[in-house]
């Protein structure tokens, strides 16, 4: 069936939607355990992009098994595809323009590189949230590695089901020792480097996050 299908070109491309918004498209996969602080340092980051004029959107790993993933489990197959689905939807939105933050645990290397595939080059940034075994448990906001280590929850993350350490992230985030605003910081910072942020930026400082 997919031999009838062409690819149609439209006159308004990503180059037209990212001039619009005098930014560079990308994709920030933010990676690691449950509790690592993924979804806490990837909304932040939004919201000081957003507060500094970006385009932006956040596509969280409990959010999105609410509606288009909800019909998925946590088994590798599952966990497979529901970072495909994550990776075409963000590969949307950043033809769109946008800079898409996804936090995800992602667990598995194959996965993580078939979204870097997925996507120009220069347009996928992996950040990884180094954050120790012991300290996820002892945050575990949720509850969850309690209730794994119970046997309650089955196939979970760095209890009963491997993560796969990212061997060359664009960033590391020393997510045991870094605050939340050094975190935003050193983002914006690499960030800029690169030129997805194209102007001028204001560094983060306790206090400036809601």
């Amino acid at each position: 069936m997919k031999n009838n299908l062409i690819w149609h070109h439209h006159p308004v491309d990503q180059s037209v939607r990212a001039e619009q918004k005098n930014q560079h498209p990308a994709v920030i996969w933010f990676t690691g355990l449950s509790a690592s602080g993924k979804s806490t340092l990837a909304g932040a980051l939004e919201e000081i992009l957003t507060a500094q004029g970006y385009h932006t959107y956040l596509l969280d790993g409990d959010n999105v098994r609410h509606g288009l993933c909800g019909d998925l489990g946590f088994s590798d197959a599952d966990r497979t595809e529901n970072i495909r689905r994550i990776g075409e939807v963000a590969k949307l939105m950043a033809d769109a323009g946008l800079i898409v933050m996804t936090a995800f645990i992602s667990p598995f290397r194959a996965d993580r590189r078939s979204v870097r595939e997925m996507l120009p080059d220069g347009q996928f940034v992996e950040v990884f949230m180094d954050a120790s075994l012991e300290v996820c448990k002892a945050r575990d906001p949720k509850g969850l590695y309690i209730k794994a280590e119970r046997g309650e929850i089955k196939e979970f993350t760095g209890i009963d089901s491997p993560y796969e350490v990212p061997p060359e992230p664009e960033v590391r985030i020393d997510a045991d020792r870094l605050s939340v605003p050094e975190g935003v910081n050193l983002l914006l910072d690499y960030l800029h480097r690169r030129k997805i942020l194209r102007r001028e930026y204001q560094r983060v400082e306790e206090g400036d996050l809601a």
